[in-house]
């Protein structure tokens, strides 16, 4: 990212919050700030959690409602069936769908900057989506239909999704993970390394199966 925006010959601060994977201390960034909340604030003034992640769970669910109704009129057995792949078509094209005035709402609700008295278009414009899912549910062959809020924000989400983790647990949770690691070595250790020659004989088949200028391999390869 930071090379990104040195290409572009831009300067952006990144808002980020104390999950395990963000660990940026003694990173050499020019061109990009990183601000860390503090604790048991995320839920409050991260932008993410000020309706950006809700729109794009809104566009995603109403891909899936979509495809599940045309499935019902195909009378297919599971009509809530998708595989990884569609999923993550579904997740990009919501993510693009996302309106740069959508993000720069959000970012206002957090009261970190100033709002402009402004025609609130974006709140239309989530409204209109939420409506969408509403009809959509309502086409849905089901007893009892969840409410859209219920659909965007199932409860299993809500019990995990601004847990903090302290120092303390960091480092349990560090720890654990050491000790796995050296089970893990101790029983891999058990099974006697390759040799050069094996490593070697393993590679030469890895490449001859992907030697895509034998007919043979490109018929495997296509199957595969």
């Amino acid at each position: 990212m930071d090379q990104q925006m040195q290409d572009a010959n831009r300067k952006v601060l990144l808002l980020l919050d104390n999950a395990p994977s963000h660990v940026v201390r003694d990173l050499p960034l020019t061109n990009v700030q990183v601000f860390l909340f503090l604790a048991n604030t995320t839920s409050k003034i991260q932008p993410m959690d000020a309706g950006i992640i809700a729109a794009f769970k809104r566009r995603y669910r109403r891909f899936q409602l979509q495809d599940a109704i045309d499935r019902d009129e195909q009378q297919k057995a599971d009509i809530y069936k998708v595989d990884q792949l569609i999923a993550m078509k579904w997740a990009k094209a919501a993510w693009n769908d996302i309106s740069s005035k959508t993000i720069a709402n959000c970012f206002k609700h957090t009261g970190l900057f100033e709002r402009e008295t402004q025609k609130n278009e974006v709140g239309s414009e989530e409204q209109d989506i939420e409506n969408e899912l509403k009809d959509a549910i309502n086409q849905l062959p089901i007893s009892r239909p969840m409410s859209v809020h219920e659909l965007i924000n199932p409860e299993e989400e809500q019990q995990v999704a601004h847990e903090e983790i302290s120092d303390e647990d960091l480092i349990k949770l560090s720890s654990s993970q050491d000790q796995e690691e050296e089970e893990d070595g101790e029983v891999m250790d058990e099974n006697p390394p390759m040799s050069t020659k094996e490593k070697l004989n393993v590679l030469h088949s890895c490449i001859s199966f992907l030697d895509l200028s034998n007919p043979n391999h490109v018929i495997a390869h296509k199957e595969y």
